[in-house]
């Protein structure tokens, strides 16, 4: 084949392949295919939904214990990247920046068909400046909200945690999850080859909405004031969990709850669930003694005994339907004022025979016990009682030392409360007020009346023997605080072995309940340590942590040795439908 043949061939291949792209193109441009068009439009559509900013959660005076803040995903464009070829100094910049293994960078890099892979997610703003400078093409920086706990571990519990989704995990960030997130927005919109934004074709712009803001009635200092106190019990004594609880007497408003093992907010991916726990309303327990001061206030309210009566405590050992009954000092004669100081078992036993089945049962009914309180948090244990029907011959005689039942400490001090509070009982809430937006306060929480246990005068009078309970000659007279006149009741329990049946011989829950100053009580306070060492009497293992929360919380808030009640406006009340 000689030159000119080849050339001829040559030019005619060029003509056809000329001849064909231009046929293409006429096609594309004037006759596309249905699939063509809709890949086009595919490639050039932009929808973007943004998510709204999460509410904030406060204390009552406006401390911010959760709030939103901007953070940054690391993003590469790894066609672009490979295009530029740049991936070379992407690799070394992204591995050395963010001390990740070069190897696993490479892999997410070497992907030349894609055009957004995450590198990096929820990164601070100030953390990834650096990488920004660079200028490197093909890394992008998505603003995303996270969410921030600037307290980390303070009222952990409460507050609970929402996860990156900022959906709520736990606490009231979990309960008030509806209200604390915002509404999504959206926008619609068409992209330039640059993958840009054209703005003049955007078709729908809906903005994001902030969610509603949700002010505790908890106080950050008293609720410091409680946690360092666990602190230092279980420093001390090595529990397997402690907690407590600080509430106003009158209103119901949850000053502190505290849980020990706790956790960083900030970090509660690295939680065990068991830190996550709350106790103080998630954890049911046999309570032990503080079930006395209950039912000896209905024995004294219904008139079956009065202050005065005696009962013969049989030195410590009793026996009833052939069981036996001890108490931990063996004691004589007792009038029902004493059985309470020195918390008779036998004594409390043979008031609650007095009583008779059906008056206990209604007693700890009317003190809420076998119902959850309506907390604004989720998980709340409602705890057992069971119906009298259900009784053996002896389970009055165990329901009047606390055994036999399951609570919730929150149960508890709300049940001490109500003996505060002149007989009446109050819903406890940890919800202040929710303001929207537009600072706008949608819900502000008002004292609900639950019921009356006992009357006003009964009231006042379990007020004077709880506080011989703190004075020499009592089972708590390290929960005493110097200038204060102080009510309350140790409680000392077996705990029940509920795989094996019956009470571990070693193993006790230990609890102390009360409040202050007994003439015009203002707070009422539980502290409870499960399975403490080094001792396990409530009185010498949580009396102490009563006594430092009491101390601190009374001096903040300034409440006089006499209380404040005679100075401040009666609270409105709501009565339960």
């Amino acid at each position: 084949m000689d030159d000119k043949v080849r050339t001829r061939i040559i030019a005619v291949l060029f003509i056809a392949v000329f001849v064909g792209l231009s046929v293409r193109l006429v096609l594309l441009h004037m006759k596309p295919s249905e699939s063509t068009l809709a890949r086009i439009a595919d490639g050039r559509h932009l929808k973007v939904e943004t998510r709204g900013e999460r509410g904030r959660i406060l204390d009552r005076n406006g401390n911010i214990l959760a709030v939103d803040v901007s953070a940054r995903h690391v993003c590469v464009d790894p066609k672009l990247i490979m295009n530029h070829g740049d991936i070379q100094e992407v690799c070394d910049a992204l591995t050395t920046h963010f001390s990740m293994d070069r190897d696993k960078v490479w892999k997410l890099l070497d992907q030349p068909t894609r055009q957004y892979v995450r590198i990096k997610k929820y990164m601070r703003e100030k953390d990834t400046r650096e990488l920004e400078a660079l200028g490197l093409k093909g890394v992008m920086f998505d603003e995303v909200p996270i969410r921030n706990y600037p307290k980390g571990v303070l009222g952990a519990h409460l507050i609970g945690f929402a996860n990156h989704d900022g959906v709520g995990s736990a606490g009231i960030e979990q309960e008030m999850n509806s209200t604390l997130q915002g509404h999504a927005g959206l926008r619609i919109s068409q992209k330039d080859g640059r993958r840009r934004e054209i703005y003049s074709l955007r078709t729908v712009n809906i903005e994001p909405k902030s969610g509603s803001d949700i002010y505790l009635t908890i106080d950050q200092q008293v609720q410091y004031f409680a946690e360092k106190a666990l602190d230092e019990l279980v420093a001390k004594h090595q529990p397997q969990g402690a907690w407590a609880i600080v509430q106003h007497v009158r209103t119901g408003e949850i000053l502190a709850m505290a849980s020990w093992p706790t956790y960083n907010l900030n970090q509660f991916a690295f939680a065990h669930k068991e830190w996550i726990r709350n106790r103080a309303i998630g954890y049911t327990y046999e309570p032990g003694s503080v079930m006395k001061a209950m039912v000896i206030a209905s024995a004294l309210d219904s008139g079956v005994v009065s202050a005065q009566d005696v009962f013969d405590c049989e030195n410590g050992r009793w026996y009833y339907k052939g069981i036996a009954l001890n108490d931990s000092h063996p004691e004589g004669l007792l009038s029902v004022a004493d059985i309470l100081k020195k918390s008779s078992n036998i004594g409390s036993a043979k008031i609650a025979l007095n009583m008779g089945d059906a008056k206990v049962y209604q007693c700890l009914k009317d003190f809420g016990f076998g119902t959850a309180t309506g907390l604004e948090l989720p998980v709340e244990e409602g705890g057992i009682l069971a119906k009298p029907k259900r009784w053996s011959k002896i389970s009055s005689t165990r329901l009047a030392m606390g055994h036999e039942i399951n609570v919730t400490s929150m149960q508890v001090v709300s049940a001490f409360s109500a003996i505060a509070n002149g007989g009446v009982r109050v819903r406890p809430h940890v919800v202040k007020k929710i303001v929207d937006g537009n600072g706008k306060t949608v819900r502000e929480t008002v004292v609900e009346e639950l019921g009356r246990p006992i009357r006003p005068e009964t009231a006042k009078q379990m007020c004077r023997l709880l506080a011989r309970v703190t004075q020499p000659g009592g089972t708590g007279t390290k929960a005493a605080l110097r200038g204060y006149v102080v009510a309350g009741k140790t409680g000392t329990a077996q705990k029940a072995n509920v795989k094996g049946g019956g009470y571990y011989k070693k193993k006790f829950i230990a609890s102390f309940a009360g409040f202050l100053p007994v003439e015009n009580p203002e707070i009422s306070i539980m502290v409870v340590a499960d399975d403490p060492q080094n001792g396990y009497y409530g009185g010498s293992v949580c009396g102490p942590a009563f006594k430092t929360i009491a101390d601190q919380t009374v001096r903040y808030l300034r409440i006089s040795p006499q209380g404040n009640q005679a100075n401040e406006e009666k609270p409105k009340t709501e009565a339960k439908e």
